[in-house]
């Protein structure tokens, strides 16, 4: 039968598959399951593969739960619980996490690398809660159920089948060039193809370039070819060529050569038909558990021949030949077979650990990522714990890890079989070093029950490990330079980052020792005898005698400043944990002392810039020693190893031990004079005795537990300064489940401070926590112990308290470091202390510091506060001991008193200087008194001339009479119209200082601006406007794309600006990638003063005083022009008009989107839309903020707005008088409706404001402006009140008569008031701003308050009356004649409802873990590939789109560019505000080439944004970040942020902004 169907699928592989090299994916896999799969299936389950399903189904409606196994692709975001998994791997995917009970504990989130599966249902994986509601089982059936119910003939059949096909998908994939097909795979074509490969090596573009050469095709073409694909189809000799083309076209970019090979046609189709039946597999072993375990048993079965691997080894060993599909389909297979069941799960890992080493080593030589690797399985296997305790026990696992490592480092051994990094290969040392995460795991879960095999295959492990640890021992030392610089610096980077991956792993071995009492013994043996047997001995000399205080010390000599030093103690180390396990133990601790004490002393003598000439190698290598990524496994291990001898040892010998490595040994005994260094190093000295005798907080040392340790390291923390949550996690230790915590003690110790718009939240030490403060805290750096003593000393001041920062009282040492205490009382410290109070008395005061004298007080105190020197019980010992600080305290008084004499003379002499001065200037200040009242008396007459202030009751006479005046002319429309009260005030230039005023004939002022193309307003999203329409003259009402004129309000003089922005251009086009922040090309520039982008000016032009007067004059009085002389039209400056066309041709170049024409008729047209636009943007935006008309707005925007409108005054009196009299006519035409006139827009489809700019602009004079105006107002307003009127009864009525509109009349009264009110209110708004910035009559004061309702208050400012529509039945006849109207109201044409509705950003919800999951869901509308995608939500419309992908790019402009800039360009007018959801970033775009991320509005709990999701913490919608950021869309202030940051940022390599 096997050979049966392997002659079929012989026969029928190649019929379907690569026929062609491009194949049709529909048809091709309709064959495949049509003559392939469905044969298949009908002889598995011996019948209609329907009709065999349904009885699986009935006999798995019984079965137990499954895990899910989801396979996670590389950027899906997954959740790990921290209060319930059992480690850091065990993840959930995001339909698991929604449906557990995980959803409410304290949960992280991520974003994977591709490779992992959803643990949801293992139960070695959580310690409650295993499985979500989905996967929950609900019953106690067990896995027996399924192999009782499975029909033996489906079992037999399954075999044979699984067999058979495993092996033939095997063969296929571990193909090679020299193998041949079976007779029954075998066909008679002789086609061939020649296939690439695609690597890491070589980029996507050197790829294309490639191919484009080798083929001699096109760019689009090349773009098909990537991945695994066949290039060419033809005879092997074609082939051959192709190849060889390809290999040597790629040699010349990069030295490595593409992967290329030729396969038959019938082996290519085969490979493709194996790949297709990983996908058949998994379907089919998922529908009962009886055939995952035959399939299962089938895949790790032996060969029949013994010389052979089983099936998965072969495929396992060939992963790094296959290509990166290959693999994905091998892992998941993996994933939902083997690793779904516990006993084949075992088999599975012993077969991984057999071929540990060759994987590893495949894949130190492969070029993919580790995600796509067979060796990331090992977190899968490795992690589980009773699997970890079995691969120990059985496999060795432990030793076959680090023989693997220590094998890949060999060739860094030197002579002296010690590491030497020197020259390495980065690549290569970072894939070796992730096989230590494969160690990490094994040590992960320490076990409860030992048994004598684990404890065995553990100290082998552990020798093996010790072994390796001997050849970092004393690596890398360094010697110090003297007389010149070194020259190359040393590489150092390699082994700090090899003592980072055995941080955990050497905490991780110690916890291990100490949970079994015979191991811990047996560990000490082993760890103390590696130490003795390196072959880096510490001392190189016989041993010497030296002398001081009648004591003597046996010891070899040794100076850290004149040989080799290495900071790489790890042996050492490790000894120091495992001994605060193991306390009576007797040994030569001089020797144990010895490499940590240099190690100190090195970082001591750093410090003191003696090692200066070593570069900056040896600083960092110092940095780290005492940083928090390294410092618990090396400075910290160093302190406890001399805590330790310090107790051992007699106290006199260890000082005298310390002092010699110091290199103080004879400035103390005064056998040599004191060098340059001596102050400092002596400070290092003193300041390792208070961290030996006083740093007590780590347990076995004190009584001290672990959140006490952590307690203390934030309050020290804080004690620099107010701390966000994210900076506290940085500064404390991780352990190996990537927890510091912070969480369980910082409520107990701090407060928090909730962020406002903008920052962080921060925590704040509590009061009573501040006594906890130690000036002399041993893991803080010199900048932070500055920080803190600086802080704490301003607090005290302010509260008034005493300066003095006192240490608190540390904790009694635990019994066995009882002794350390008497290092303060022997007669070595004495001396010491002796000669710094002898020197601090002397005359010379380079002999000693205050910081020296502060460290010994600080030493005494430390010593007078232990009560009882020994911590014993023994009477007679604690009275010697207190007697004996008595005696000592005695001793020392002698010296104090000296330099208090000393101290007493100094001070007396200052406080003589100080009162001295004090009288000289008391002196002085006399001489000026006498000096300044003779000046009074001889220039009195001077004074007497000098009126008095006016009496308060005439200033208020006067107040109240102007605002008499003012509230009678606060009229701005009309023959009433009010006098201008606020014209422009002088002037400042913020380039020159001077001052100048606004005046027709004078040099012209300008005011910075930016013009930009905005969709704020829009009613229509997505809608382009173009001007082969009627646009721009008339705005349609949806205002789907507006210019909009924004300024900082800062004046400049027309020349400064012309030299300023010349002078910008020269200095900006050497710049690093100056054109992403401006763009020359197109006149930006940066303000002078703040910095915000502007691409034009705007001059200042006075407003026009109104000559003739109106008061007297009513619209019934006659021809009111009749007797009157028309003035003359103002004239401008040269530079004011030279001015107002640089203006125009900006506004018209960017709203146009064309290029500069001074001459276009529309120039002015554009002038007056921004204008009009810029004026209901500032409208829109004070109503969505809640905020007056008048009153509200800042400065610079009401300077922004006056000038915006005189500008566009000024248009009528710059452009031709043809040009004008054009759009006057073509505006009338709209108006009063002429019949028989083509293209004239109804009034349904014009905005009635952007017309009421241009008609008052266009007005040919001052004369009959006023009356114009009024009439103007109350003709569009009328106008705009039937467009209300119609467009709410559009969608009620269907007129078939023009005339029937009228009716509308009989409608008014039935229609709600309220409604026009609403509709018609943003436009009597928007023309009282424009008013008001055009004649200058300042508003009414109710204008200003903040009620809601306007519309009356408004009419009154525009003296409008009520206007009837029945009196203007001829108008509104004209205007409802239009076919337009007709249309609309049978619904054939949009129509615009009023008021306008606000555009607002999208709702997002409030938990960021909903916009996770709908991005899990998101499927890439043009590609259907695994690759990572990057979801990103429009936050102006809310699409999802496929950023950053080549997949999505579209043309724009004849560019290629990605799809997010393709839809800004549609959606925002260029702008752009999106969300990309799996990073938590929002990016800002403006044009195709700027861009700037920006902070997510998403917070965690402790008030901080998580950008890339790099802390993981549950994130919540901050609604005032994200109004804050509706607020700068509305504000059209994008552009600017953008600009802000990149020149903040000063980028090195630019981001293309155009593939996004």
């Amino acid at each position: 039968i096997g050979a049966a169907i392997l002659h079929y699928l012989g026969e029928q592989i190649p019929l379907i598959y690569c026929l062609e090299t491009e194949p049709q994916q529909g048809e091709e896999e309709q064959k495949v399951e049509q003559r392939l799969l469905y044969p298949l299936e009908c002889f598995l389950f011996g019948e209609d593969p329907c009709v065999g399903l349904q009885k699986l189904q009935q006999y798995n409606s019984s079965s137990s739960a499954q895990q899910c196994g989801r396979v996670f692709k590389e950027g899906e975001t997954v959740y790990s619980c921290r209060d319930c998994a059992i480690d850091p791997t065990c993840v959930l995917c995001i339909e698991c996490f929604q449906k557990s009970v995980h959803k409410s504990h304290r949960y992280k989130m991520h974003a994977s690398a591709g490779g992992g599966f959803c643990d949801c249902g293992d139960l070695e994986a959580w310690k409650s809660g295993p499985c979500c509601s989905q996967h929950d089982p609900g019953t106690s059936v067990t896995m027996e159920t399924d192999e009782c119910v499975m029909d033996p003939g489906l079992r037999e059949r399954a075999q044979m089948l699984f067999h058979l096909l495993l092996r033939y998908m095997t063969d296929m994939l571990v193909w090679e060039e020299t193998y041949e097909l079976s007779e029954e795979l075998k066909v008679k074509e002789d086609t061939y193809f020649c296939v690439l490969y695609n690597d890491e090596h070589h980029s996507y573009d050197h790829v294309i370039y490639t191919l484009q050469r080798a083929l001699a095709c096109d760019q689009n073409q090349a773009q098909i070819y990537t991945g695994r694909k066949a290039v060419k189809r033809g005879t092997l000799s074609s082939c051959q060529q192709a190849k060889d083309n390809i290999r040597h076209n790629s040699e010349h970019i990069i030295q490595i050569p593409l992967r290329v090979e030729i396969l038959h046609t019938a082996i290519m189709a085969h490979q493709t038909f194996a790949l297709r039946l990983g996908a058949w597999f998994q379907k089919i072993i998922g529908y009962l558990v009886g055939l995952r375990e035959v399939f299962c048993q089938v895949a790790l079965e032996p060969a029949a021949d013994n010389n052979q691997l089983c099936l998965i080894s072969r495929l396992m060993l060939h992963d790094a030949k296959l290509y990166k599909g290959a693999r994905k389909v091998v892992h998941e297979l993996i994933f939902s077979s083997l690793l779904m069941d516990t006993e084949f799960k075992r088999q599975f890992a012993m077969k991984f650990t057999e071929h540990y080493k060759q994987l590893q080593e495949d894949f130190i030589s492969d070029d993919h990522q580790r995600n796509i690797s067979i060796t990331a399985l090992s977190v899968q296997i490795f992690t589980v714990p009773t699997l970890a305790r079995q691969l120990i026990e059985e496999g060795s696992v432990i030793k076959v890890i680090i023989d693997t490592v220590m094998d890949m480092m060999m060739e860094h051994l030197d002579s002296n079989n010690r590491f030497q990094f020197q020259g390495h290969n980065p690549d290569k040392f970072f894939r070796v070093q992730v096989i230590f995460h494969d160690l990490r795991y094994i040590l992960i879960s320490k076990p409860s029950v030992w048994t004598e095999t684990l404890r065995v295959k553990f100290l082998e492990g552990l020798r093996i490990f010790l072994h390796f640890l001997c050849c970092m021992q004393g690596m890398e030392e360094v010697k110090r330079q003297l007389g010149q610089h070194v020259e190359v610096e040393p590489e150092w980077e390699a082994g700090l980052t090899l003592q980072m991956q055995l941080r955990h792993i050497l905490a991780m071995f110690q916890d291990w020792c100490s949970s079994d009492e015979r191991v811990l013994l047996l560990a000490f043996q082993e760890c103390h005898r590696a130490l003795m047997s390196c072959t880096n001995q510490p001392f190189r000399s016989e041993p010497t005698d030296s002398y001081m205080c009648k004591q003597i010390l046996h010891a070899r000599p040794y100076k850290v400043s004149e040989e080799p030093v290495s900071i790489h103690l790890p042996i050492s180390r490790l000894l120091a944990g495992v001994c605060l396990c193991v306390f009576q133990v007797q040994l030569n601790f001089t020797e144990l002392a010895e490499q940590p004490l240099r190690c100190v002393v090195l970082a001591a003598q750093v410090c003191a810039d003696m090692w200066r000439r070593n570069g900056l190698s040896l600083v960092s290598q110092v940095y780290y020693y005492q940083d928090v990524k390294c410092r618990d496994e090396m400075f910290d291990k160093d302190v406890i190893m001399l805590q330790i001898a310090a107790s051992k040892m007699d106290p006199n010998h260890f000082l005298m031990l310390v002092l010699l490595r110091f290199e103080l040994f004879d400035i103390f005994n005064d056998n040599s004079s004191s060098k340059d260094q001596w102050n400092r190093l002596t400070e290092e000295m003193l300041y390792l005795i208070i961290i030996i005798a006083g740093e007590r907080y780590v347990p076995g040392i004190s009584h001290v537990t672990k959140e006490d340790v952590t307690m203390r390291e934030v309050i020290h923390l804080l004690c620099i300064e107010p701390m966000a949550h994210s900076s506290l996690v940085k500064s404390l230790p991780e352990n190996e489940s990537h927890e510091t915590g912070l969480e369980t003690v910082i409520s107990k110790v701090a407060i928090f401070k909730k962020p406002g718009v903008s920052g962080h939240g921060l925590y704040e030490l509590k009061k009573e926590c501040l006594e906890e403060f130690n000036p002399f805290f041993y893991h803080y750096s010199r900048p932070q112990h500055s920080k803190a003593e600086e802080a704490q000393k301003k607090r005290r001041t302010q509260e008034g308290s005493d300066k003095a920062l006192r240490p608190p009282v540390p904790p009694p040492f635990c019994p066995a470091f009882s002794n350390i205490v008497y290092l303060l009382c022997c007669d070595i410290f004495i001396h010491i202390l002796k000669r710094i109070f002898q020197k601090a008395a002397e005359d010379r005061s380079n002999r000693w510091t205050e910081p020296m004298i502060q460290r010994v007080w600080l030493l005494l105190f430390i010593f007078c506060g232990s009560q009882q020197v020994g911590g014993g019980n023994d009477t007679d010992s604690n009275t010697e001991g207190l007697s004996h600080n008595a005696s000592v305290s005695l001793r020392c008084l002698k010296c104090v008193v000296s330099v208090q004499s000393v101290q007493d003379k100094e001070k007396a002499e200052r406080k003589r200087k100080a009162e001295a001065a004090k009288a000289h200037r008391q002196k002085i200040m006399a001489q000026m008194s006498a000096m300044q009242k003779n000046f009074i008396e001889s220039n009195k007459m001077l004074y007497d001339n000098v009126p008095e202030s006016s009496s308060q009751s005439d200033t208020a006479a006067s107040v109240d009479s102007f605002r008499m005046d003012v509230d009678l002319s606060r009229v701005a429309v009309g023959p009433q119209q009010g006098v201008c009260s606020t014209d422009w005030e002088a002037q400042i230039c913020i380039l020159c200082q001077e001052e100048q005023e606004v005046q027709a004939q004078a040099p012209a002022m300008v005011l910075t601006a930016c013009v930009q193309r905005s969709t704020v307003l829009t009613q229509n999203r997505g809608k382009t406007l173009s001007p082969k329409g009627t646009y721009p003259l008339f705005m349609p009402p949806d205002l789907a794309v507006g210019t909009h004129t924004g300024s900082c309000g800062h004046v400049m003089h027309a020349t400064c600006w012309q030299k300023y922005f010349e002078a910008v251009q020269n200095t900006t086009r050497n710049r690093l990638h100056a054109e992403l922040i401006i763009d020359l090309e197109n006149g930006e520039y940066m303000c002078p003063l703040c910095k915000s982008l502007c691409n034009t000016v705007i001059p200042l032009i006075p407003v026009e005083p109104s000559k003739l007067n109106y008061g007297r004059s009513t619209p019934n009085s006659g021809d009111p022009f009749s007797s009157r002389t028309p003035p003359a039209a103002p004239k401008f400056s040269r530079s004011i008009t030279e001015m107002l066309g640089v203006c125009a041709t900006t506004v018209h170049r960017v709203g146009l989107q064309t290029a500069p024409n001074d001459l276009c008729p529309y120039v002015p047209v554009m002038s007056w839309n921004t204008c009009a636009y810029t004026i209901q943007a500032t409208d829109n935006m004070l109503q969505e903020e809640g905020k007056p008309l008048f009153g509200s707005l800042q400065n610079r925007q009401l300077s922004g707005l006056k000038a915006l409108v005189q500008f566009s005054a000024a248009q009528r009196l710059k452009s031709s008088q043809a040009v004008i009299q054009k759009h006057f006519a073509d505006m009338l035409a709209v108006l009063v409706p002429v019949p028989n006139v083509e293209n004239t827009p109804s009034i349904l489809e014009v905005d009635f404001f952007h017309l009421l700019v241009t008609a008052v602009d266009l007005q040919p004079s001052a004369v009959s402006s006023a009356y114009n105006h009024l009439y103007l107002l109350h003709l569009l307003t009328m106008a705009h009140m039937l467009q209300v009127l119609l467009a709410s009864h559009g969608k009620h009525t269907h007129c078939q008569s023009q005339m029937q509109t009228l009716k509308l009349r009989a409608g008014v009264t039935g229609f709600c008031v309220e409604g026009v009110k609403r509709g018609v209110l943003p436009f009597l708004r928007c023309a009282a701003l424009f008013f008001n910035c055009l004649t200058g009559v300042p508003p009414p004061e109710e204008l200003s308050g903040t009620t809601g309702q306007y519309t009356s208050d408004v009419s009154i400012f525009m003296y409008l009356i009520t206007l009837i529509i029945s009196i203007a039945v001829f108008l509104c006849v004209r205007w409802c004649e239009n076919t337009a109207i007709s249309k609309a109201l049978k619904g054939e044409m949009q129509i615009i409802r009023y008021p306008h509705k606000r555009n607002r950003l999208i709702d997002l919800p409030e938990d960021y873990s909903v916009l996770l999951n709908q991005a899990s869901h998101f499927k890439c509308p043009n590609s259907s590939d695994d690759e990572r995608k990057h979801p990103t939500l429009c936050l102006l419309c809310g699409v999802m789109l496929c950023a950053q992908s080549p997949c999505c790019q579209e043309q724009l402009n004849g560019e290629e560019v990605g799809a997010c800039t393709a839809h800004a360009a549609i959606c925002g007018a260029g702008v752009g505000m999106f969300l990309r959801v799996r990073e938590c970033e929002i990016v800002l775009m403006a044009s195709k080439t700027r861009g700037s991320p920006y902070p997510a509005p998403y917070l965690d709990d402790y008030g901080e944004t998580d950008p890339q999701l790099g802390r993981g913490n549950p994130l919540h919608l901050c609604p005032e970040r994200y109004r804050k950021l509706l607020h700068m869309w509305q504000q059209h202030c994008i552009l600017e942020e953008i600009a802000r940051s990149l020149e903040v940022l000063n980028v090195m390599f630019p981001f293309e902004w155009q593939m996004l």
